[in-house]
């Protein structure tokens, strides 16, 4: 009776939210609510983890999910650029473990003190040290895997560690214009047939250094960038 009655007012409510989004915000667009992912068991365990439920983050979380699959048969290491408390990086980890992907080593870079100054092309909604999440942090919520390298450090003066490493995904998370064009400088060349470089800040009016950062380095490249309804946008290395 009671899930009856949630389904059926459940309709109602979020018709007056979205009704008072569009009076409040103007441009404010409600998600519908009847996805299937939304009642993952384990995928909404993953979210609680992270403090994560019901948060704005959770669509680009899933997408993450989804788009590693493309690259169970590439061949390469994985990475992210901008780990924070390492939510993402647990999503990579665990699709390596669940795969048995044992030759694959999921490389950390991040300065684990915050953000860097914001630049001409950031827009205003970052500040230095913005996002600060420590190191010890993120060992403790990837505790559960093995593979792990860290790279603590301004982005992209620890790049040269990983020189001569191919890589099958690369996630990019640094809401900055210019530690993200040295990230897709950098990983693009490295990425192997196939691979896929994530761009998570894309499309977003408070990462506008990110969004020119991506459209500027791929402007010459063959492959296209596919932006995201969630926000965030992907390639597939050709």
């Amino acid at each position: 009776m009671h899930s009856k009655l949630s389904a059926r007012y459940r309709k109602i409510i979020y018709r007056y939210i979205q009704k008072i989004g569009l009076f409040l915000l103007g441009d404010y667009r409600l998600t519908g609510n009847s996805l299937d992912w939304m009642s993952d068991s384990q995928f909404n365990k993953y979210l609680e983890k992270f403090d994560e439920f019901g948060r704005f983050n959770t669509y680009r979380r899933w997408n993450l999910f989804q788009l590693l699959k493309f690259t169970e048969n590439v061949e390469g290491h994985t990475a992210e650029c901008g780990v924070y408390t390492g939510a993402s990086s647990w999503l990579i980890c665990n699709h390596n473990a669940q795969n048995n992907f044992l030759s694959k080593n999921h490389h950390l870079f991040d300065s684990f003190e915050g953000l860097s100054s914001p630049g001409k092309y950031d827009g205003q909604h970052w500040n230095k040290g913005s996002l600060n999440a420590s190191i010890k942090l993120v060992k403790e919520n990837l505790s559960e895997f093995s593979n792990i390298i860290f790279h603590p450090g301004w982005i992209p003066e620890r790049f040269n560690e990983v020189d001569d490493v191919k890589f099958s995904f690369v996630h990019v998370d640094l809401d900055l214009y210019e530690p993200s064009l040295d990230s897709f400088s950098f990983f693009y060349d490295r990425l192997s047939e196939g691979g896929i470089l994530l761009c998570d800040d894309y499309g977003f009016s408070t990462c506008p250094g990110a969004t020119k950062a991506m459209d500027e380095f791929m402007a010459n490249k063959k492959e296209k960038i596919i932006a995201l309804a969630s926000g965030g946008a992907f390639i597939i290395k050709a």
